[in-house]
């Protein structure tokens, strides 16, 4: 009786098991995996400048194997609206990436978005700040609490905290966890758990409700940029 009690227990800790990998980790609720580790499914990109191994995306140049352009690693999944995102990543020193939200296609132009975009680049100059690409460029620079007016500039309403202070909890060679939090036309970013810039977006001929996710490799002569443990919630 003893050993069919302990068989019992040791199924339904295998069974928990199993049913935990399969969902986000603790701290994560609500969050889904959208990235499966191994494979390119539900993403579009041009595998020739983007690989996965050991459960990590990667983006890469160099100096024989130049972007013309920028070019992004597309989700399929869904064209969120009110989301979060995490992702945790890895930039070399001379990188500048990003993820995109609430983007679009370009036309005529392969694997290229514009839209919001969640700055990182490797000297960290710029990462967690909110960046429009092929848009209305800086939207709020790191340590930034901003509102856009119609057809304006970003005004600064407050200031979260130094920028340079802010850039000393941003990891330099080593991975980083991006979190965006967005709501309605209220933008947040944080790296590492900290808020790094804000947004109220209230331009109404510019600004978007909802539209693609994807992450950057921009030009450059030589960089690498990785992502891992992508994690989505609606």
């Amino acid at each position: 009786m003893r050993t069919i009690i302990t068989s019992c227990i040791i199924f339904i800790l295998a069974s928990l098991a199993c049913q935990l990998s399969n969902h986000p980790v603790t701290g994560d609720k609500g969050f889904t995996k959208i990235f499966d580790g191994k494979t390119f499914k539900g993403w579009e990109c041009d595998t020739s400048f983007w690989y996965i191994k050991n459960g990590v995306i990667t983006g890469w140049e160099t100096p024989e194997r130049q972007l013309k352009q920028n070019t992004f690693l597309i989700y399929k999944g869904a064209e969120p609206s009110d989301f979060e995102l995490k992702a945790e990543y890895r930039i070399s020193s001379r990188g500048n990436s990003g993820i995109q939200y609430r983007s679009e296609l370009v036309p005529g132009l392969k694997y290229a978005l514009k839209g919001y975009q969640a700055d990182i680049d490797g000297a960290n100059t710029y990462t967690g700040q909110n960046y429009e690409e092929r848009g209305r460029g800086f939207l709020a620079m790191r340590g930034q609490s901003v509102s856009i007016p119609t057809g304006g500039k970003p005004v600064v309403d407050k200031i979260i905290a130094n920028s340079d202070s802010l850039k000393n909890l941003i990891r330099v060679n080593d991975w980083n966890e991006v979190h965006l939090v967005v709501k309605g036309n209220h933008m947040k970013h944080y790296i590492n758990g900290v808020l790094m810039s804000e947004a109220i977006d209230n331009d109404t001929d510019n600004r978007k409700a909802s539209g693609i996710i994807g992450f950057q490799l921009h030009t450059a002569k030589e960089m690498t940029i990785e992502f891992r443990n992508i994690l989505l919630k609606q």
